[in-house]
């Protein structure tokens, strides 16, 4: 990441934005499904857009420690059961991206839930870091987290905005219209 200040103001506002989806997850139970849905289709492309845009340079920065993780399973599970309630019967869908899927003779479900809680886990991991550090490890923490988008979660992030679309849309083509 070059160091000039476009970029930084960007990291910074990439926190923002990584805080407000941190806050939605952490407060799912205030909303309803049509609210939690609206507002994960306004942070989610915005977070995808960020990290796919922004680029991280270790070379410059000579590497960083590894950090520890703010999220323990306890805490996990508690954002992943506010969201499954929140999201009801709609909280599963058939995940066509699972490898194994192709092996399979049966569909594999995923859940919006697990989804949000995997993507907040490394959010709010990107945050903490940033907020104890009081912004020393601004592009430490985003390097981190922009690895953990790439090899983890940002195909989730993308199946999540499928089925988010799908809950707010609905499928509105007919048979015939196919």
């Amino acid at each position: 990441m070059d160091n000039n200040s476009n970029d930084k103001g960007r990291l910074i506002q990439l926190v923002d934005l990584s805080k407000r989806f941190c806050e939605l997850c952490q407060t799912a139970e205030e909303y309803d499904k049509t609210e939690f849905t609206d507002h994960s289709l306004d942070l989610l492309p915005r977070i995808y857009w960020n990290f796919f845009d922004l680029q991280a340079s270790v070379v410059s920065l000579g590497g960083f420690d590894y950090f520890s993780s703010y999220v323990d399973e306890e805490f996990y599970e508690d954002i992943r059961r506010r969201i499954s309630i929140v999201m009801g019967a709609d909280d599963t869908y058939l995940d066509t991206f699972i490898e194994d899927m192709q092996y399979s003779d049966t569909p594999i479900s995923a859940t919006i839930s697990e989804g949000m809680a995997d993507i907040f886990q490394s959010l709010f991991n990107f945050v903490n870091i940033v907020k104890d550090s009081e912004g020393e490890q601004l592009e430490e923490a985003f390097i981190n987290c922009k690895e953990e988008f790439e090899n983890y979660w940002s195909q989730t992030l993308c199946n999540l905005l499928k089925v988010f679309n799908n809950i707010k849309y609905g499928n509105h083509l007919n048979d015939d219209e196919l």
